[in-house]
């Protein structure tokens, strides 16, 4: 059954309520799309940590490997904001389970019904094909 994303007010109650967003795909390069949107999520005063194993530093944040490692930090994570293919994104919605995650956000794009599954029968809310940065704005 194909997913259905939370309502707008939905979304945007969840926007309000975060703190912690790890972005899986982080990039230091200015021409990659989640270069632009981490930048305007920190803007927005959200604590991002950029989670990719080939990256040391993403706007002055130290990257992490792994969602794991982003656990280790010791902050509860409240979106886990994925810009990957969407073929991996069931792996990555089983490690937001794993730390305990309340979100899942798939970026623009980013489609995958097995990966909305996993995370929705554990509990987390699933937020696909939609940018974080457009919805942030939406919101002001």
């Amino acid at each position: 059954m194909p997913h259905v994303n939370p309502s707008e007010a939905e979304i945007r109650a969840l926007l309000k309520g975060a703190k912690v967003i790890a972005m899986i795909g982080a990039s230091s390069d200015p021409s990659r799309p989640s270069h632009g949107v981490m930048r305007r999520l920190l803007s927005a005063g959200y604590d991002v940590i950029p989670v990719n194993p080939n990256e040391r530093e993403v706007h002055g944040r130290t990257a992490v490997a792994t969602l794991k490692d982003a656990a280790a930090l010791g902050k509860p994570i409240d979106i886990v904001d994925v810009f990957r293919r969407p073929a991996a994104t069931p792996a990555h919605a089983a490690e937001a389970v794993a730390i305990g995650a309340k979100n899942l956000w798939l970026q623009l794009g980013v489609i995958n019904d097995a990966a909305a599954d996993i995370a929705i029968k554990s509990g987390l809310s699933v937020v696909m094909d939609r940018c974080i940065a457009v919805e942030l704005a939406l919101l002001r």
